[in-house]
């Protein structure tokens, strides 16, 4: 019988997206083949501390340990770590009854997290020190990712079409309010929508109809980001489409939220977590086949103008009077949950959720092997 790999699920984090994050790995855990992977779960505490399987399986649901293998709360006793460091290549514990340092070896990392401290390059660039595969996009990919305003210029210097807006710091708006507020009515224009520049879910993002609105999104947003992005309100449809590859990405059967019930301001954190009954993700999206093949098409070129890899969330806007489709953004990480609309698609697509986690992980060992390539010497 082949060995079985080792999948370290890191999930949780430092940022206002750590409850998705947890659910996301909880789908992961339960849906990924038994029979090819032992998983040691390992989470981020809301404060930065890396927690070791056996704690981090208390932030699980209950049913979700059936899923662990046996004594996998042996590995990673105490404080554990992934060190930058190439000659462990996995968790380590950094006080255990083995001595003051043991390694807990890793075949391949699937870093569940979303936002901040996770999904912008952070984690992915510990995982590059250490020389060990992981899930997902690269350090470059994933901070441009994350970061809205950096993500939309690459967006128009491949010739994608972009909505309008505006960006700003969060000490401009402490330091000259009436300025950035000039500054949005004359060139964004009301409504407008306001968020926090590296944030994901629609943590902190509010919809802005007059001046008193736009300074409470602002303040809102300046909780969780720096750096503010504007957004002009679009008369559009909101339309998503799943990417899964490295080099030669594919698209999935496009997918789009219906709104049910007009007390769904706009698709927020709760309308997306919640069930309101306010909104509906519908996949595959009633489209005619043609504009279905431009989603498909377009989310791949969105995937490889930030060098993508192993898998992204592509959101657009259709217009509804001029059919014009905008791209709204890319997400590095998105939702896996069991609400979320990444598995949705690919399910409709003809690929299960456990063979996408299949497809990812292969992917991830792809793309280990294609830089492994690179001289890293003259």
């Amino acid at each position: 019988m082949p060995k079985k790999l080792r999948v370290g699920v890191i999930f949780g984090g430092r940022s206002g997206e750590h409850e998705v994050s947890i659910r996301s790995a909880r789908a992961v855990i339960e849906s990924i083949d038994r029979k090819k992977y032992d998983v040691l779960p390992v989470a981020i505490s809301k404060e930065g501390k890396w927690l070791p399987p056996a704690e981090a399986a208390k932030l699980l649901p209950p049913g979700t340990s059936s899923a662990l293998p046996p004594n996998f709360d042996n590995a990673g006793k105490g404080d554990v770590a992934i060190l930058g460091d190439p000659s462990h290549q996995g968790l380590i514990s950094l006080s255990t009854n083995r001595g003051p340092i043991a390694s807990e070896q890793l075949d391949v990392v699937f870093p569940v997290l979303h936002g901040p401290f996770g999904e912008d390059g952070t984690v992915q660039g510990l995982l590059e020190m250490a020389n060990v595969p992981y899930v997902g996009c690269g350090v470059l990919a994933s901070a441009c990712g994350m970061d809205k305003v950096a993500m939309k210029l690459l967006f128009r210097q491949a010739g994608l079409p972009v909505g309008d807006y505006i960006w700003f710091l969060r000490s401009q708006w402490q330091s000259d309010p009436a300025s950035v507020t000039r500054r949005v009515t004359r060139e964004i224009k009301f409504p407008c929508f306001v968020k926090p520049a590296n944030l994901g879910s629609s943590v902190g993002v509010s919809k802005a109809t007059n001046k008193t609105e736009l300074a409470e999104s602002v303040n809102l947003a300046a909780r969780y980001d720096r750096k503010i992005i504007v957004e002009a309100a679009v008369d559009g449809r909101e339309i998503e489409c799943a990417v899964i590859g490295n080099d030669n990405p594919q698209a999935s059967l496009p997918g789009e939220y219906v709104v049910y019930d007009e007390a769904a301001r706009f698709l927020d954190y709760n309308e997306k977590y919640a069930d309101t009954g306010h909104v509906k993700f519908v996949v595959p999206a009633p489209l005619p086949k043609a504009m279905i093949g431009k989603i498909q098409r377009m989310a791949i070129e969105v995937f490889k103008s930030v060098d993508g890899a192993g898998l992204a969330r592509v959101d657009f806007f259709l217009m509804r009077d001029s059919k014009r489709l905008l791209v709204n953004e890319l997400n590095t990480m998105p939702g896996l949950t069991e609400v979320s609309g990444y598995p949705k698609m690919w399910e409709a697509s003809g690929m299960p959720f456990v063979q996408v986690i299949d497809r990812l992980i292969e992917l991830a060992f792809e793309r280990h092997k294609d830089k492994s390539l690179n001289k890293t010497s003259l």
